[in-house]
């Protein structure tokens, strides 16, 4: 039986994602994980959370792609991916990707480092290989996918670029952008930021050649340029 489209929360457990995420704590990230649930569940669309629980696969590209496959083996003609580390995501992007998948074959969100924070995908131009072979964790994963798709005359629509919490950076923008997000999130970075804010100072220029090797949410670049 064919079904039309679902959700994949595709975000570890608040423990996990301050162990592999440590400049964030996992107060912080129950929270998001909270809020994300709470913005899902209101758009009315039938949703799946894949955490380190349930991904299957060696490397990120293998347990993402594993998690869509599994969603479309259900029955679905749409998923509509997202993880936990975008603040500013609302139920209006989620509505928004559901009308544009009625007349586009992909929609995706574009996260500032050059990855992406909510991608809606048709069956019909899912191909796990060429998913497995994407350039996932870089800075040329967005890029790379809009010239796949523009070869293979998908057309494509853009919601708004919006910021990823994936560095200590990160988490001032989005502290003193002036997009809406909820009270207790912001509590939560204003107090770490302010906190932080010396020790941060001081690391910023040795920030970038950090061996950070493990971002786990969708299209976080490993390394920043």
């Amino acid at each position: 039986m064919k079904k039309n489209t679902a959700i994949l929360i595709f975000a570890n457990s608040a423990e996990k994602d301050a162990e592999r995420k440590p400049f964030l704590s996992s107060d912080i990230f129950s929270v998001l994980n909270s809020q994300t649930l709470k913005t899902v569940e209101r758009s009315g669309t039938e949703y799946f959370h894949f955490s380190e629980k349930n991904q299957i696969g060696s490397s990120f590209g293998e347990r993402f792609s594993n998690a869509i496959e599994a969603i479309f083996n259900k029955g679905f003609e749409n998923v509509i991916t997202i993880g936990n580390d975008t603040p500013h995501l609302k139920t209006h992007h989620l509505l928004d990707t559901l009308q544009q998948l009625k007349k586009n074959d992909l929609v995706l969100g574009p996260s500032k480092d050059g990855g992406f924070y909510l991608m809606g995908i048709k069956k019909a131009h899912f191909n796990k290989e060429t998913f497995l072979k994407l350039p996932w964790q870089t800075h040329h994963l967005q890029k790379c996918i809009i010239s796949i798709s523009s070869t293979k005359k998908l057309q494509i629509s853009f919601l708004e670029p919006l910021s990823d919490l994936d560095s200590k950076e990160d988490i001032q923008h989005i502290v003193h952008s002036f997009k809406a997000i909820s009270k207790s999130i912001l509590k939560l970075l204003v107090a770490f930021y302010i906190i932080d804010k010396k020790g941060f100072i001081n690391q910023k220029i040795g920030f970038y050649s950090a061996p950070f090797s493990q971002y786990f949410n969708k299209g976080s670049p490993l390394i920043f340029a």
